[in-house]
């Protein structure tokens, strides 16, 4: 995991420098949180909470798209039948 802060120069954001990892209260999933932005995402191994975050932290500086429609159709949404034309707030 880098140790630098913010963006590189390609723009990608580079993962959190201090985060809190613990083991959650159900003791099944690791908790990792990015003390500067509040951001925290879970795994089942402490690895996987890590990835899981640093993709979360991206995300919240503005990496990423809209959904694919496969992705909308493995979270219960057909695309097909979305009368509103518009993702749910939840989605954009």
């Amino acid at each position: 995991m880098s140790t630098d802060a913010g963006k590189s120069s390609d723009g990608d954001h580079t993962p959190p420098e201090k985060i809190t990892l613990t083991l959650g209260e159900s003791r099944e999933l690791w908790v990792a949180r990015d003390e500067e932005t509040g951001v925290a995402s879970q795994g089942t191994t402490r690895q996987e909470a890590l990835e899981n975050l640093d993709e979360a932290v991206a995300g919240y500086h503005g990496a990423g798209g809209p959904p694919t429609e496969e992705e909308l159709r493995e979270v219960g949404i057909d695309p097909d039948k979305n009368s509103s034309g518009e993702l749910p707030d939840v989605l954009k």
